[in-house]
């Protein structure tokens, strides 16, 4: 029997790389396999992370070169890391179960696309920008300057290891700042690659530094400590609340990207074919486990029972199978937890009164007896009081639940902690507009779904985030603002100092 070795990957600290005596596995959820480790790191390699930032920063290595300069760098890295994506799209679906065909595109695509926005935005964002002329309280010209500012830390899900990343590792670069990465413990390789990709190609050691570990131990230290002046997560709302939590202390800038349950409004009006599919696609992508899956379909009474007979019978094509095969649509979930975690939802709603119209189960046989696997299911009879409505499943689940006017719609959108992307699907563009402006979500897509464009703000309402990435002001989130302002006034008997001081003759 051939014994396959299994490749240690090591964190990246001040351009070194770092090991511990403990080593977590990284797992394929196509079979359970263990395909690699990496170092469990604590706190104190946090600290020495950290330490190597602010240390970098200080030095002006990065933070001192024009913006033009390190767009230069920038782009030169982006070129490498496209020459790489092949590495990249292995090192994604070995760890996290995307397919091949999304692996490439949106994973490792957008990634490399979005990181290359962010080398453009260095050289146009407004970096000073004059104030007009005032001449109260006093004669004089103010300028407003925006500055990096100092050691950045990000902590990054599962779900989009490289993509959700370079989300706060683009913007951060382009601004100056350095910066520490908490990979999700069970998906760190490929941004691992791209750190090293990044330094053979002029980014200098320790501007970027990644520490693979805990969330409860690594996360927490970096989310904590006091020489990091900002944090950027994605991830779940409760984790989220814990990251506010931990920065408060130091009263640390935070953006937050959380949770989502999106819902799909088909109106009346819609081509039901087109609905249908594109439902399915804002549902299933990924197996559900993106934070904008559109995961409670609300459909027009009269329709409902057209509508869930073609969803059925398109998702029944859904291909679920190997990550590594082209004609797979789609993968396992991430682990054996979240696997049981999904399938626990929909038992407890059939006990609930939901009718399951498709899938609901773990499929059997041949390669889905190792793994992680659920199948594409979709639930009929779903009230929106039902905790499968309400709480973010982060699986192949589509609920249906029905409505009777465009204004009870709205109502059952608008009714949910979270308020991060929904979808429209209508003939009809002025009425979808209408419905858009009020529903309570970051991101409205109309007749689409999963429409992700680095050129406009992406974020959430409500328990869905605190702050936008992507889009044109995607640095001010990585920036300090100050406003120096010269007085020209040199006549010492207009100066308001008398407020304060008397003056002898």
């Amino acid at each position: 029997m051939t014994t396959v070795e299994i490749e240690h990957h090591l964190m990246r600290i001040g351009g070194r790389g770092v090991d511990t005596d403990q080593r977590m596995p990284i797992v394929d959820p196509n079979d359970g396999s263990v395909v690699a480790t990496v170092p469990r790191g604590g706190a104190e390699h946090v600290d020495a992370a950290v330490a190597a930032a602010k240390s970098t920063f200080e030095s002006g290595v990065w933070s001192a070169v024009t913006p033009q300069e390190r767009a230069s760098v920038m782009r030169r890295i982006g070129a490498a890391a496209h020459a790489a994506a092949d590495k990249l799209v292995e090192l994604e679906l070995v760890a996290n179960g995307a397919t091949v065909r999304q692996a490439t595109g949106f994973h490792i695509g957008y990634a490399l696309d979005h990181f290359n926005y962010f080398a453009e935005l260095a050289e146009t964002y407004s970096w000073q920008q004059a104030a007009p002329s005032s001449t109260s309280p006093a004669l004089s010209e103010s300028v407003v300057h925006r500055e990096p500012i100092g050691v950045v830390g990000a902590i990054a899900p599962f779900n989009f290891p490289l993509l959700l990343t370079l989300w706060k590792v683009g913007p951060a670069l382009a601004a100056g700042n350095s910066v520490v990465v908490k990979p999700d413990e069970r998906t760190p390789l490929s941004m691992l690659e791209f750190a090293r990709i990044a330094e053979d190609n002029g980014l200098p050691p320790g501007v970027l530094n990644i520490v693979t570990g805990t969330g409860s131990v690594a996360g927490a230290r970096l989310a904590a400590h006091p020489d990091v002046g900002k944090i950027a997560f994605t991830g779940s709302t409760q984790v989220g609340r814990e990251i506010m939590r931990l920065a408060s202390d130091t009263i640390k800038q935070v953006t937050l990207e959380l949770g989502g349950k999106g819902p799909s409004i088909v109106l009346d009006d819609a081509d039901l074919n087109l609905a249908a599919d594109g439902v399915l696609f804002g549902c299933f992508l990924y197996s559900g486990q993106v934070c904008v899956s559109g995961t409670r379909a609300l459909v027009p009474t009269r329709l409902h029972d057209e509508f869930v007979r073609r969803l059925v019978e398109r998702a029944k094509t859904i291909v679920v199978g190997s990550t590594r095969d082209w004609d797979t649509d789609m993968g396992p979930v991430i682990d054996a937890k979240q696997q049981e975690r999904i399938l626990d939802y929909i038992r407890s709603a059939e006990v609930g009164g939901a009718t399951v119209e498709l899938g609901g189960h773990r499929p059997e046989g041949g390669q889905f007896d190792r793994g992680f696997w659920v199948a594409p299911t979709i639930l009929s009879n779903v009230r929106n009081d039902m905790p499968i409505a309400r709480e973010e499943v982060f699986g192949p689940v589509l609920v249906v639940m029905s409505y009777d006017s465009d204004e009870e719609a709205v109502a059952i959108a608008n009714d949910s902690d979270y308020g991060l992307s929904a979808s429209i699907w209508s003939n009809d563009n002025e009425r979808a507009l209408s419905t858009a402006a009020r529903i309570q979500s970051g991101n409205v897509w109309i007749n689409n779904a999963h429409q992700i464009n680095c050129q406009v703000p992406f974020g959430g309402y409500k328990q869905s985030g605190l702050g936008r990435e992507l889009g044109p002001n995607a640095l001010d989130s990585y920036t300090q603002v100050k406003t120096v302002q010269l007085d020209l006034n040199n006549d010492p008997g207009t100066k308001p100092f008398g407020i304060l001081l008397s003056h002898a003759d």
